[in-house]
């Protein structure tokens, strides 16, 4: 049976999945616009993943977002967008006729918060970035979309770096970690895709002091919901976007391309989901 035939419901699959609160942003959009449609849980092994994918619609779904571990699968069993294939990994399916196509909301999230969070941040000609690993690949995908002509991209091992700076092209500039003191001073963005400052890590040490005033800082860590990058942030009157910004931001295409209406972030919504974060739990 086709995916058009099915009553509109979409799912999260990952495994584990249950920490996630896709459901409770989803379910919030649903009742708020008065949409007949669904949104589950599916708990889905390593093992078991290319059959569900493969046969999504006749599993009653018609689209999904993939979490851990199955992001980089996801995309080698559907047909990509470009901002998928750029990233290396999937966090949304869809149908485009019979076809099941994916692609990666991560790099819209990321802009749309900052778009809300930060209106003219995109002004500046360099931003810095921290860390290299898959989310980094959104967030330089994202900006070189943006415009943005110079990312210095700083990673703990300069080889990851140098990978993103060589598939990305010449706007990305790798550095070492012990040079960040050298690009801070003309830097617009910072943005953190590390997992330092979250709860239970090592605390993220960077020169704040350094950066422009008008220098906007963004974290995509959320547990905390206010970091201890953001908090320094903030006491120097920066201006900065938090990862649950992105988190309720990186929904909203998914949403669209299932359910047909392009829901809004309201802080209604954004309450409702702090409200139902724990201190120490991880997404």
């Amino acid at each position: 049976m086709s995916a058009e035939s099915r009553v509109a419901a979409a799912c999260l699959i990952g495994w584990p999945a249950a920490h996630s609160r896709s459901p409770l942003i989803h379910h919030y959009w649903l009742r708020l616009y008065g949409i007949d449609g669904g949104y589950s849980i599916e708990a889905i092994p390593p093992e078991g993943l290319a059959e569900f994918v493969m046969h999504l619609s006749m599993h009653g779904f018609v689209g999904a977002n993939v979490t851990i571990p199955h992001k980089e699968r996801a995309l080698q069993l559907t047909l990509p967008d470009a901002r998928a294939a750029a990233v290396g990994a999937a966090n949304t399916l869809y149908y485009e006729g019979e076809t099941l196509r994916s692609t990666n909301t991560d790099v819209e999230g990321f802009i749309g918060n900052l778009d809300a969070a930060a209106p003219g941040w995109d002004r500046t000609e360099d931003a810095l970035v921290l860390g290299a690993g898959g989310s980094s690949r959104a967030v330089v995908f994202g900006l070189i979309e943006r415009g943005i002509k110079r990312i210095h991209l700083a990673n703990r091992t300069m080889d990851r770096a140098q990978a993103l700076a060589d598939q990305f092209g010449g706007a990305v500039v790798p550095l070492t970690w012990s040079r960040l003191g050298e690009v801070l001073p003309r830097v617009g963005l910072l943005v953190n895709t590390t997992s330092l400052g979250m709860a239970g890590q090592p605390p993220l040490n960077v020169e704040l002091p350094l950066l422009p005033p008008d220098a906007v800082v963004a974290d995509l860590v959320y547990v905390p919901l206010e970091t201890p990058l953001l908090a320094a942030a903030k006491v120097r009157g920066l201006r900065t976007a938090d990862g649950l910004g992105m988190l309720l931001h990186q929904a909203v295409r998914g949403f669209e391309l299932w359910f047909g209406r392009r829901p809004v972030v309201t802080p209604e919504l954004r309450a409702l989901v702090e409200a139902d974060l724990c201190p120490h739990s991880a997404t």
